[in-house]
């Protein structure tokens, strides 16, 4: 084909990419790449904090089964002591026969910076004695955060679903209803925002109202 008065050189023009062109269209799809990448790792980062708080709150349903189960038939420790040993806004211990062979373990509740744990400790020799070197702990519920309301709230026999709860120092020989309260946050700092749940728990051993 011939071409006359520069016409080769027009159509290469309409046919081909400048050099500008060329730095825009991979400015634009690296725009792209990073938007994308960037979608993912927060969906990512989504996925993986609700992710966690779903696990927090399974512990938490967990840790109150177990909870109500063990504290429900609370009763004097084998070697005679009072049901509950100790009793305060973060830590409850008491005894019962948690595992059906006839001597009551005493077991322990308490918070340990955030995490929810559970002391267990079986009497043993003759005659019977609680060696607190023996106790076994476990962790209930992780990713517990500080609130105004105390993870443990202790009630005596005049609770009507709206009484205060006893007054610190906790007078362990008055307590007959425990009410428990568990938040838990992964990441106080990200969304979702922090779950409560609370249950609560009479001793039917220490009724007095019957």
């Amino acid at each position: 084909m011939k071409y006359i008065n520069g016409d080769k050189g027009k159509r290469a023009r309409e046919y081909g990419f400048s050099i500008i062109e060329v730095v825009i269209g991979v400015f634009i799809l690296g725009l792209i790449a990073i938007s994308l990448g960037t979608l993912q790792a927060d969906i990512f980062s989504l996925h993986t904090i609700f992710s966690n708080n779903l696990v927090a709150q399974q512990e938490v349903r967990q840790a109150f089964k177990t909870m109500i189960q063990e504290v429900r038939p609370a009763s004097p420790s084998s070697t005679g002591a009072y049901p509950i040993a100790a009793a305060s806004a973060t830590s409850f211990t008491f005894y019962s026969d948690i595992d059906d062979d006839n001597l009551r373990e005493r077991i322990r509740y308490y918070l340990d910076v955030g995490v929810l744990k559970r002391g267990v400790l079986e009497p043993t020799g003759v005659p019977l004695v609680y060696n607190p070197a023996n106790e076994i702990v476990t962790t209930l519920v992780k990713d517990v955060i500080a609130t105004t309301t105390p993870l443990f709230s202790y009630y005596d026999t005049n609770y009507n679903g709206t009484s205060d709860p006893l007054p610190e120092p906790v007078n362990i020989l008055a307590v007959r209803l425990l009410k428990i309260s568990v938040t838990v946050d992964h990441n106080p700092a990200r969304p979702p925002s922090a779950t409560t749940a609370t249950t609560q728990v009479s001793m039917r051993n220490l009724k007095d109202n019957l």
